[in-house]
């Protein structure tokens, strides 16, 4: 999944798309470097953002939805609002990728449920203001795949059919790094739930952590996170995940299918995958 954010305050690509024919040329960049669908967001939900105008959303968003489609990528729609997910739905995209998982839209469940169309239930305890002080837990891992059970769960009763519903562990959203690496080293714990599950981890602040100056201790910039998302991507491909959401595709795509070749290998030569 490659993402495509036509916003000015994204953390790391702010302002780079906000012409509608840039952020098409760009989307259709991203598919021709290896990504099976393009993520198109109109609303930073970066730590601290502040929410923006329902029309200003929609306004950013149809026209590189609308644009994308005509050329036949398969587009999904990055919104936390019912009206922009039926807009876009309408417009040519073919997933909603709520980040609050119908949380932030009461009407966002029925709208899902209507279009018929896959549908991303995120783990989210509240708006990106104050994201960061909701990030207390004792076993993330346990506590974080129940929350999404539990609103799995809330949109099914909403009138989701279970088969829409793609579960993704909201990697950096009200979570400390430790608790981002706790959560990508057992992906496998999301099995008890059995749906698809897609996994973010490009250039999060984890990361950058990770990679900090050594001199300085400060965190590695953004845009310098590449390579790092690409390690991120195979440890979530080689955990069964359905797709890996990432800024910079090509190495992205490129390790997941030698992660893929090996796998096919050991399967072909019947060791036991790993």
């Amino acid at each position: 999944m490659g993402i495509l954010n036509v916003t000015p305050d994204s953390f790391s690509d702010g302002g780079c798309w906000l012409d509608p024919g840039r952020a098409v040329e760009h989307g259709l960049a991203l598919a021709a470097r290896g990504a099976d669908m393009v993520d198109v967001g109109g609303e930073s939900t970066r730590p601290g953002a502040r929410r923006v105008p329902v029309e200003e959303e929609l306004a950013r968003v149809l026209p590189v939805v609308r644009g994308l489609a005509r050329q036949g990528v398969l587009v999904s729609i990055d919104t936390m609002r019912a009206r922009v997910a039926e807009a876009a739905v309408d417009a040519g995209a073919r997933i909603v990728n709520d980040v609050s998982g119908g949380r932030a839209d009461e009407a966002m469940a029925k709208t899902a449920a209507r279009a018929g169309v896959p549908f991303v239930v995120m783990h989210w305890r509240g708006q990106s203001q104050g994201m960061d002080d909701l990030a207390g837990y004792g076993d993330v891992v346990a506590e974080v795949v129940a929350e999404v059970g539990r609103q799995m769960d809330a949109v099914v009763s909403a009138g989701v059919d279970p088969e829409q519903v793609v579960l993704d562990p909201g990697l950096g959203f009200a979570k400390g790094r430790s608790d981002d690496w706790a959560l990508l080293a057992a992906l496998d714990a999301w099995a008890v739930l059995d749906r698809p599950l897609l996994v973010g981890p490009s250039r999060k602040r984890f990361l950058g952590e990770l990679l900090a100056d050594p001199a300085t201790g400060e965190p590695r910039p953004a845009r310098e996170r590449d390579d790092a998302t690409s390690a991120a991507a195979v440890l979530a491909a080689a955990q069964g995940a359905w797709a890996v959401r990432v800024h910079e595709v090509r190495a992205a795509a490129d390790a997941v299918r030698v992660e893929a070749a090996v796998r096919a290998h050991r399967m072909t030569a019947g060791q036991v995958p790993v």
